[in-house]
């Protein structure tokens, strides 16, 4: 399983077509409920025997209550199915987790192939993706427990193998430099992009009109 340092999250219209593909298989995006992906998928390939892309990550997160780990989806509330489009529209829809297929106007967007097979040479297997939390010098973050949690400061260096860090914080009114547990590290403003630089392709004003 390969690690990689995470800093994003995206829109998923990636490359959409415009082209739809009568009587053929292709990839299509389904919008799913707020936190219904997994269930989502695994009706979808249940019920329809239709093949399902679901790529998760798996990371560890600093919150308040302490660090926890966690599998979470690359595209929120976004998967791709694979079908010829005019047999399974009305019953992908109808599928516990399914919101909708994603469309522009009328039209229903195929998924180019190599859009997906870029995202799949991502992702080795079903099993979710290892992330690091990318933690550099320079890197400006934000303390999620322990005696400084609140406090957002500028890691300076690594220690112990990497997992104590040094940073700058302001502390008392003070600029104070302090060690830390690396997983006690919150990273604001994260996106996939930097995670998947070639898949974040510059999305179209219809783009926006996605449901």
């Amino acid at each position: 399983m390969r690690s990689t340092p995470m800093k994003a999250r995206i829109n998923p219209i990636v490359a959409i077509s415009l082209q739809t593909q009568h009587g053929k298989s292709a990839w299509y995006c389904a919008r799913t409920k707020p936190k219904h992906e997994h269930i989502a998928a695994a009706n979808v390939g249940k019920r329809l025997g239709l093949e399902v892309f679901h790529p998760r990550l798996r990371l560890e997160r600093a919150t308040r209550r302490g660090v926890v780990r966690v599998v979470e989806p690359l595209f929120p509330c976004y998967i791709f199915v694979r079908c010829i489009l005019e047999n399974f529209s009305d019953e992908i829809r109808h599928v516990t987790g399914i919101s909708s297929l994603v469309h522009f106007g009328h039209k229903i967007p195929a998924v180019p192939d190599g859009a997906i097979v870029e995202l799949k040479q991502c992702f080795e297997s079903e099993e979710p993706m290892v992330v690091e939390d990318g933690v550099v010098s320079g890197l400006e973050v934000q303390i999620a427990e322990g005696v400084f949690m609140g406090f957002s400061g500028m890691v300076v260096r690594t220690l112990s193998a990497g997992q104590r860090v040094q940073i700058l914080l302001d502390f008392l009114g003070r600029v104070t430099l302090a060690e830390v547990d690396r997983r006690s590290l919150r990273v604001e403003n994260r996106r996939v992009a930097d995670l998947l630089p070639l898949l974040a392709t510059p999305g179209s004003s219809d783009a926006a009109a996605a449901e």
